[in-house]
């Protein structure tokens, strides 16, 4: 009998769809999982993937590909749009909308719905490759907001330090100063790639209503990060600041649990906190290796005691200048660049475009001051040299941090592992 990647190590002892299926759940995760190895389970029943571009498995090949090559109407390519999976550069979709990995991953959510086990209840995982980059919104969502105007790129006080020529010349470029046409373009396909994904996702909800699971069904809508679309002359994802770090988050209670709800809760939260909502609101036991709470108190108001705030990091992704550390309430923010030294300080509540950086201003040097010591709090108890009790203490030179399982996951996956 052979052993399985969980016994192997590979995988988790606890996962979302893990403690669902132990509680009689039948599960499945659509579309994008970024799971290595990439036909990992990871407690699902069953995974049919879209891993846009990435092949880090021998001879994979994601259901997506297989279905485009099948269903193709002529002789082209998936990528034949032009566009590279992190390019700033945007065009309309090239081939039929129904053949987009949008309408792929909606068509199988519901033949899931259609043909899941009618005995057990279901967790559905629906994960969109778009609106990550490529930028290619079919032509009907990328017309209609290209004759409107969009905001233009906003650029800080400070970002004077990511106009750089040489890096904004690559079609993958994190950081640079493009035109305010391409600027333009770029969010216009980004803005038709998020009206696209509303669509479909409304498909699917009228598909759940017409086999009456629609009400008895708990619905939570976020997203990893977002996108910095020209602002402060950066692109991309992996920054502290919020266009890449402040997501959505929408919770549809089930109407079998008639519970009164806020319509908004400004307390912070994070992903983390999904795993430990979805297993209360099913009654399943959360784990002690949890990580995040519950939001089910939020939501109704009853919860007296949250965190305070939250703490984001990043290391070195594509410079040892965009490695940062951050704590925030969503009022203030502070960051920490570990490579470089230095730090930002932001009033969200009055700018919160992150336009003007108060880390020097004397005004809010004892505010300044309580973030730093917070951030220290956070990372003291990791010991990994990035604070020594009393001050944040300088990266530069030193090796890279990764996750303490990183070694022993690459030497049983057997390859490169990002």
């Amino acid at each position: 009998m052979g052993r399985g990647q969980g016994e192997m190590g590979i995988g988790f002892e606890h996962t979302l769809p893990g403690e669902l299926v132990k509680a009689g759940y039948h599960t499945q995760g659509v579309g994008k999982m970024h799971f290595y190895p990439q036909r990992s389970l990871n407690g699902f029943h069953n995974t049919v993937l879209d891993e846009s571009g990435r092949v880090h498995d021998l001879d994979f090949l994601s259901d997506y590909r297989e279905w485009f090559g099948k269903n193709k109407t002529g002789d082209y390519a998936f990528t034949d749009h032009g566009i590279g999976w992190n390019s700033w550069m945007a065009r309309p979709y090239h081939a039929p909308e129904f053949l987009h990995p949008t309408n792929w991953t909606v068509n199988e959510g519901i033949r899931f719905i259609d043909q899941r086990d009618p005995n057990k209840p279901f967790f559905l995982k629906l994960s969109f490759a778009r609106p990550h980059s490529p930028y290619d919104a079919p032509p009907c969502y990328f017309d209609m907001y290209l004759r409107k105007k969009l905001p233009k790129a906003v650029v800080g006080n400070w970002a004077v330090m990511h106009d750089v020529p040489s890096d904004a010349a690559s079609p993958d470029a994190w950081r640079g100063v493009r035109s305010d046409e391409e600027i333009n373009r770029a969010r216009v396909g980004y803005y038709g790639s998020i009206t696209h994904i509303d669509h479909q996702i409304g498909r699917f909800l009228y598909h759940l209503r017409s086999k009456k699971q629609f009400d008895n069904t708990l619905i939570i809508f976020t997203s990893d990060h977002g996108d910095m679309l020209g602002d402060h002359n950066l692109w991309r994802k992996t920054y502290a600041y919020e266009g890449s770090a402040h997501i959505p988050l929408l919770v549809v209670l089930p109407k079998s649990m008639k519970a009164p709800v806020q319509k908004k809760v400004h307390n912070p939260v994070t992903i983390q906190d999904i795993m430990p909502t979805i297993l209360e609101a099913a009654g399943v036991d959360i784990p002690e290796t949890v990580d995040g709470c519950s939001m089910l108190g939020l939501m109704s108001g009853e919860r007296a005691h949250w965190r305070e705030y939250v703490h984001g990091e990043h290391s070195t992704c594509y410079s040892e200048e965009q490695e940062m550390q951050f704590v925030t309430d969503g009022v203030y923010k502070f960051i920490w660049f570990p490579r470089l030294g230095t730090e930002q300080f932001f009033n969200l509540s009055e700018d919160p475009m992150e336009l003007n950086d108060l880390s020097h201003d004397a005004a809010y040097a004892d505010t300044v001051r309580t973030w730093r010591r917070r951030l220290i709090k956070t990372l003291e108890p990791r010991e990994l040299g990035l604070t020594n009790g009393d001050q944040l203490v300088s990266q530069a030179g030193k090796p890279f941090m990764v996750s303490p399982n990183y070694k022993t996951r690459k030497d049983k996956v057997g390859g490169w592992l990002p």
